[in-house]
């Protein structure tokens, strides 16, 4: 029984009926990362010791009868989430060797729950990429077409999951970074509420759009996920105390009566028209459960992009501050002094795009030009919140594409940032505005490359999103095909 590709409810239903061990689910993803790993590059680090221990103490707790959701589940964590002892590295030579000494909340209530680490995933350095070729330690590769990018920031999580080296993976969501590799690679991907899961113990990019999220095979895996990562934590300042609902419960295949906003901003020249297709029949599919759908406005949707790129960068410039080569991670042997140091350990163990942000985030802020940028920025923020409070007086969820192709070639846009950039045009809007959004399966192109379709909600409403997502995931068969490896 090839165990890595079931979905984590089966396999919980599995291990309730005593049918399979953690042990046999663990050794299974383990034999299958043997297999495709060398192939889909989707680890920077394997942790094969520590997870079979992990594993025997599930079985153990399964036998003493406390059984919550993920025990004894193998996840994939991304590699900015602080994992004691293991190393945590952002896929970057300025943290290469770095081991935390503590667990990020998130990581520590998805082990409090039992649940199995795998490894760490690669991912875009400091989650600065839409295509996971800005790693350090090399590009992941998409299953469906290892020629091809998984996504980013999140490729490696998103790449594992639809590979079998994982039964369920962490990201993190900037802007796109979890819901793009989503769309790309066949997955789930869900950006919570800006404050509904903690971010402490994320290796910062940007931390007024940071948010931690699931990636996983189906809806029902992702609200278990969510459910187990979610909720208030004293120790992230941005975190808010609200009560969390119980997501999986929420799931139900009726959305009669509901309306479902579609932004005309967002159905573009540029949308490839294969993934244009794709959503109108997800349209077709969601008025036959009875649902509508209507026409909404979004009229400050093209500022998103360049707002995005003020405000991101900018607080990319004073979180990287930190990697100075004095406290930990990469640093210069050869310095002379204190300021070459700072130099040349900077210079050395940062890549090119992180660089990049790095510069363009010093210069909106600089003298003379923090009025003319960066406060126009978070202005244009502003506006684009309000479009979406505007256009959710109207509707219950907003429904719009991922990305505007599928997954392209490796190298196809490296060289080229404002294309790379352009990729994130339909999710950087939800960030800036702090909204739940999911990634999840629709189509696929003619030559076989996945087709995702995104789904928004109202801040705090993620249920809503979910009960949508999965009354369409019931309707249709997407979410179940799988890459031939």
């Amino acid at each position: 029984m090839d165990l890595h590709h079931f979905t984590i409810h089966e396999l919980h239903l599995l291990l309730k009926e005593k049918k399979c061990s953690s042990e046999e689910i663990t050794r299974s993803v383990f034999e299958r990362i043997r297999k495709v790993e060398p192939k889909v590059h989707s680890y920077v680090t394997l942790t094969e010791e520590i997870a079979l221990k992990q594993a025997k103490k599930a079985d153990e707790r399964i036998r003493e009868k406390d059984f919550p959701p993920l025990l004894g589940i193998p996840i994939g964590i991304k590699d900015n989430f602080l994992t004691e002892g293991i190393p945590t590295t952002c896929a970057s030579k300025i943290l290469a060797n770095y081991l935390p000494p503590y667990n990020g909340t998130a990581v520590q209530r998805l082990l409090d729950q039992g649940a199995v680490v795998v490894g760490k995933l690669n991912m875009d350095e400091f989650a600065m990429g839409s295509s996971n070729e800005t790693s350090a330690v090399g590009t992941a590769r998409n299953p469906w077409d290892l020629e091809r990018i998984p996504g980013g920031s999140s490729g490696g999580s998103a790449a594992a999951v639809t590979a079998g080296e994982c039964i369920a993976a962490t990201g993190t969501d900037t802007g796109g970074s979890i819901r793009l590799p989503a769309a790309l690679t066949n997955t789930v991907g869900l950006k919570p509420t800006y404050g509904r899961v903690s971010r402490y113990g994320i290796i910062a990019f940007a931390s007024s759009l940071d948010q931690v999220g699931p990636i996983t095979k189906d809806v029902t895996d992702c609200a278990m996920m969510l459910q187990a990562m979610a909720g208030h934590d004293p120790r992230d300042s941005t975190s808010l105390n609200l009560p969390v609902p119980d997501y999986q419960k929420t799931l139900s295949r009726d959305v009669s009566g509901w309306k479902i906003g579609i932004p005309k901003e967002y159905f573009i020249d540029g949308l490839d028209p294969e993934i244009s297709a794709s959503l109108n029949e997800a349209m077709k599919t969601f008025k036959k459960m009875g649902a509508e759908c209507l026409e909404v406005s979004l009229p400050h949707t093209d500022y998103g992009v360049p707002t995005y790129y003020i405000l991101a960068t900018a607080e990319a410039s004073s979180n990287l501050a930190r990697y100075d080569g004095v406290r930990y991670g990469y640093r210069n042997q050869e310095a002379k002094d204190l300021i070459q140091l700072y130099q040349k350990s900077r210079s050395e163990g940062f890549g090119p795009e992180v660089k990049r942000r790095i510069m363009l985030g010093t210069y909106v802020l600089s003298s003379g030009y923090y009025d003319a940028y960066y406060l126009r920025g978070q202005k244009a923020r502003t506006l684009i919140r309000q479009d979406f409070e505007k256009a959710f007086e109207k509707c219950d969820v907003l429904l719009t594409p991922v990305s505007p192709t599928a997954a392209w070639k490796v190298g196809e846009k490296l060289d080229d940032p404002l294309k790379m950039y352009l990729s994130d045009i339909f999710t950087i809007n939800v960030n800036l505005a702090g909204l739940p959004g999911i990634s999840l399966p629709c189509g696929f192109t003619r030559s076989g490359l996945p087709i995702g379709m995104q789904l928004i909600g109202k801040h705090f409403e993620e249920e809503k999103i979910l009960r949508a997502a999965f009354s369409y995931e019931q309707a249709t068969e997407w979410h179940m095909r799988r890459p031939k490896l």
